[in-house]
């Protein structure tokens, strides 16, 4: 596995775009729909990790109880199946694999509780 982003949740996507892209010097990197809403994927230019900027209201029903005052990190793996297959085995909870925002992904829980997604490279 390798870290693909941090999930940062936001109420105001478009000053959160601005605080990162004018005042700290990041680029967007990424946007796409869910929906009404957009998610906007910002960093470093030069960087491959990145910020993925989602919006609160996208999360109203927020389906693995994440808590949301804090950043969730992702994943990427090439062998999603097999990554998930690999965790369930050595104990570790796991949500099935599915697309719930339309990206082929699972959650993992550590052991304080704190929820983790893992996505398909």
């Amino acid at each position: 596995m390798k870290v693909g982003y941090v999930v940062l949740y936001v109420t105001d996507e478009a000053a959160c775009l601005q605080f990162w892209t004018t005042q700290v010097g990041m680029i967007e990197k990424g946007r796409k729909q869910a929906g009404p809403f957009s998610i906007v994927e910002v960093g470093f230019a030069d960087q491959e990790f990145s910020f993925e900027l989602v919006p609160l209201a996208l999360m109203k029903d927020n389906p693995n109880g994440l808590d949301l005052a804090t950043p969730s990190i992702a994943f990427r793996v090439d062998d999603l199946d097999a990554t998930h297959a690999a965790l369930v085995g050595a104990g570790v909870q796991a949500t099935e694999v599915g697309a719930p925002t339309g990206v082929p992904s699972f959650a993992f829980c550590d052991n304080e509780g704190r929820w983790f997604a893992v996505l398909g490279a």
